[in-house]
């Protein structure tokens, strides 16, 4: 098994709901079991168009997927939810998936790098991933902690798992 972060948002609809339902998806997905849960956090948007705050959370989980095994449940899930894969770039969405590491693999492909390419800018991941794990690092030891003070949005915490 193979621990890896997976991060979760929604700013439509009822925010809160469609982020608890994905995390339950996900575990209750065969190879995947949920470890760990960060609170919920309400947060700007970081780039995109102008809209509506999201919530956000961070799951640590256990997995027997490949990455790209992975990348595909959070699609579906997504998916499941109802998700619009025609929507804008970083716009509104009913719910994300993001596998933001995959133990300390490291993953360049056209649609999917592990570590996810934006942890470090984004106080929306950083918060809630440092949560359930203060002392993360990338696969190059970098501590995600270290990016804390330079990431971007504001994070506020709305409640406990």
């Amino acid at each position: 098994m193979t621990q890896s972060y997976i991060g979760f948002g929604s700013n439509v609809g009822d925010r809160i709901l469609f982020v608890r339902r994905a995390v339950e998806e996900l575990d209750d997905t065969a190879g995947v079991r949920v470890t760990r849960v960060s609170g919920l956090y309400e947060t700007s948007p970081v780039g995109g168009p102008p809209q509506r705050s999201f919530v956000n959370c961070v799951a640590s989980i256990d997995t027997d997927l490949t990455p790209r095994q992975l990348l595909v449940v959070c699609k579906e899930i997504e998916d499941k939810l109802g998700r619009d894969a025609s929507e804008i770039r970083w716009g509104p969405r009913i719910i994300d998936l993001d596998v933001l590491t995959y133990g300390e693999d490291k993953v360049s492909e056209p649609d999917l790098e592990i570590p996810h390419p934006r942890i470090r800018e984004r106080r929306f991941v950083l918060v809630p991933l440092l949560e359930i794990a203060p002392h993360e690092t990338d696969p190059w030891g970098t501590p995600f902690a270290d990016s804390l003070d330079e990431a971007e949005g504001n994070v506020d915490f709305l409640e406990s798992w």
